[in-house]
């Protein structure tokens, strides 16, 4: 397999650039790592963050799962707000 099929299959498979993968894979892994540390803080101390962890996991479904096919649906002309 090609060095750049390595790079660019994957990304592909779900309708992105190489480049727009990893900012969308980049922005989870901070978002998951951030929610993670809530849900440390608040299983040490419960009155903060409680809802916080909730929160992140359903932004991040929401975002990958419910409006996946969203980008394939609007005019090309609005590809920079995605």
């Amino acid at each position: 397999m090609s060095l750049t099929k390595l790079f660019t299959d994957h990304p592909a498979s779900v309708d992105e650039s190489y480049g727009e993968h990893l900012v969308m894979a980049t922005g989870f892994g901070v978002r998951m790592i951030l929610g993670g540390f809530a849900c440390l803080i608040h299983g040490l101390l419960p009155f903060l963050f409680v809802k916080t962890g909730s929160r992140q996991i359903g932004t991040l479904h929401d975002r990958m799962v419910t409006n996946r096919n969203r980008k394939a649906q609007m005019p090309a002309i609005l590809d920079f707000v995605i």
